[in-house]
């Protein structure tokens, strides 16, 4: 028996059922449709425009809980709906994971061998679009609590897999280990250690343009500024502080976040916030 309507989600055919566990990915991906209240996701408005529907399926599609729902059967659009070009090379994948609370994961399309940062669930209209993409020649993890499905993604795609050695009893599959240095993995692509939110944290660098940091980094539009999350902070605060004080020494524009929301800014600006923020994590 499926999970009764929110109340909350505003009348009509598009609502979020009461199974939503507040993971936000939904909000990312239909902002002005779907907001937080009462610590969950709810239709704020229905879509009208066509545009709006199609963030409403990107809703739907998204949800780890298959939360998003609507009240008759709609047709689907032709249009794809996952994975969502972010920037030029740049894919949010869809199909968020439960199991690692609907953090987002990302395709970037390289000519030496794709990359899949963090995994979805496994879901084959991914693996058809993947294998089309020329298949998947690494996937690198952040932490251990956002691998979800990589296990099958590798197999699937015969894909090297990254994962700090402090984190590695998740992913006992890995076949590359991280320690406390940085590395390349391969051209314009540098693993940045950032303990903090686990032991074993990685950030990802791409071409001195693109980061994605799991759940050590994100963007806050209620507060338009640069976040850690302190009650998230699985390891030690103090550390996350330290890591993200190196982090401001290194170049990017793009944040792509496991949680929370991504932001582009110039680099100076990046770095600027980002020293701020250290400032008020050592403060409060």
């Amino acid at each position: 028996m499926k999970p009764p309507r929110n109340t909350d989600s505003v009348p009509g055919e598009w609502y979020i059922d009461t199974a939503c566990i507040n993971c936000g990915a939904s909000r990312h991906v239909a902002p002005g449709l779907i907001v937080e209240r009462n610590d969950k996701s709810v239709f704020v408005r229905q879509p009208v425009t066509p545009e709006e529907q199609s963030a409403a399926w990107r809703a739907m599609f998204v949800c780890p809980t298959a939360s998003i729902r609507s009240e008759t059967k709609q047709p689907r659009p032709n249009a794809a709906i996952f994975p969502q070009q972010i920037i030029s090379g740049v894919w949010r994948c869809g199909f968020n994971a439960r199991s690692s609370f609907g953090a987002h994961s990302y395709f970037a399309a390289r000519s030496d061998g794709n990359l899949l940062i963090d995994s979805p669930r496994y879901a084959a209209e991914l693996v058809k679009w993947f294998d089309a993409s020329g298949g998947i020649a690494h996937i690198l993890l952040s932490h251990r609590d956002d691998v979800a499905d990589a296990d099958k993604y590798a197999h699937q795609f015969g894909s090297r897999v990254w994962i700090h050695c402090e984190d590695s009893v998740a992913v006992p599959y890995a076949t590359d280990l991280l320690d406390g240095s940085t590395l390349s993995i391969a051209a314009g692509v540098r693993a940045i250690p950032m303990p903090g939110h686990t032991r074993g944290s990685v950030v990802y660098l791409l071409d001195d343009r693109v980061l994605f940091s799991g759940d050590s980094l994100a963007w806050s539009p209620r507060d338009q500024d640069l976040i850690a999350f302190r009650d998230a902070c699985w390891y030690s605060w103090t550390e996350l502080t330290e890591s993200l004080g190196k982090l401001a020494a290194y170049r990017f524009e793009w944040l792509l976040p496991g949680h929370g929301w991504l932001a582009h800014l110039a680099a100076t600006e990046m770095s600027a916030r980002l020293l701020a923020l250290v400032a008020r994590m050592r403060n409060g």
